[in-house]
């Protein structure tokens, strides 16, 4: 089992294991979350993974560098990582969630192995709007992120853009986490459920749109 580590994530003070849901509506609203708890990450010497599109990397560098954050110092011990989308959730132009969830589980052993206490990670899912193969997977991998984060010292928050997902898809990937972040605040999610108790439900995911009209 893991160890609980503390973190905060829009001033609440909370212990890991943690899957977040962040739903923002910008990406100013996004990094007013995320900047900090990446710094507050770096600063306590846990290991700080970011997954985002390929093209956002540049931007994403200088708004970190804007907060005092040394890119090159971090990414050069291995501290912070910053991976593109394509090569990770999407690699090889498909999403396999058995892939995924292999890779954040040797990082996550690699991370204990490598001496970080706790691992904080934060990925931009709009890759799933681009309707690659195996993007039916997604619900599915993001349940069972609940029974891999149970057995690590970590905390991963998927960004969600409220304005490009369906509502349904949404509703959905609510279900999937035992947290949320809406509006700038983090609740305790009352919707959430149990891993098994969703798999079920999700065989009809494949035939819904996932953006929003």
């Amino acid at each position: 089992m893991s160890t609980q580590t503390p973190f905060s994530v829009c001033g609440e003070s909370l212990m890991s294991p943690m899957h977040i849901c962040g739903f923002f509506d910008s990406k100013e609203q996004q990094y007013e979350v995320i900047i900090p708890y990446i710094m507050e990450g770096l600063a306590a010497n846990d290991k700080v993974i970011n997954i985002l599109e390929g093209d956002r990397h540049g931007e994403h560098c200088r708004c970190l560098a804007s907060n005092g954050i040394s890119i090159s110092e971090k990414m050069a011990s291995g501290q912070l990582e910053i991976l593109a989308s394509e090569d990770t959730y999407i690699k090889g132009g498909e999403f396999t969630a058995d892939r995924m969830h292999d890779m954040l589980e040797k990082t996550l052993l690699s991370a204990s192995r490598a001496g970080y206490e706790s691992v904080r990670a934060c990925g931009d899912m709009v890759w799933a709007l681009k309707n690659l193969p195996g993007t039916n997977e997604l619900l599915a991998y993001e349940a069972s992120l609940n029974v891999l984060t149970a057995k690590h010292s970590c905390s991963l928050i998927c960004m969600y853009d409220v304005n490009s997902f369906s509502e349904d898809t949404l509703s959905e990937v609510l279900l999937t986490h035992p947290y949320v972040i809406k509006d700038g605040k983090i609740t305790k999610n009352p919707h959430y459920l149990e891993p098994l108790v969703l798999v079920a439900g999700f065989s009809d995911f494949v035939s819904r749109p996932l953006k929003s009209s």
